[in-house]
C-alpha cells in the first residue's frame, strides 16, 4: 500500500550536482545553527523543542543528500 507517483509527471529529474551540493551546504549550516541555539535553551523548554526538532529534521535532510551525493561512509540514509 503506497502512493503511486508517475514519475514522468512529478519529478523533473532537473537538479545538478551543484545545486545538491549547495543545498547541502545550506542543510549543514542551519544544522550547526540550530545546534548552538540548542545551548542558549533550556532542554525541554518551548524553544529547546523546536530547536530540537528542526536539529533532527536536518539530520535526516543532510544524511540524504550526503548519501545521493555518494557519501562512502552512508550506506543508506534511512539506517
Amino acid at each position: 500500500m503506497g502512493i503511486h507517483l508517475d514519475n514522468a509527471e512529478v519529478f523533473a529529474y532537473d537538479k545538478s550536482w551543484d545545486d545538491i551540493e549547495k543545498m547541502l551546504d545550506r542543510a549543514e549550516r542551519k544544522l550547526n545553527y540550530h545546534r548552538m541555539e540548542l545551548e542558549k535553551f533550556r532542554p525541554k523548554s518551548p524553544k529547546w523543542m523546536e530547536h530540537a526538532r528542526n536539529f533532527k529534521a536536518l539530520q535526516g535532510v543532510v544524511k540524504t543528500l550526503r548519501w545521493t551525493l555518494g557519501d562512502k561512509t552512508i550506506s543508506h540514509p534511512l539506517e
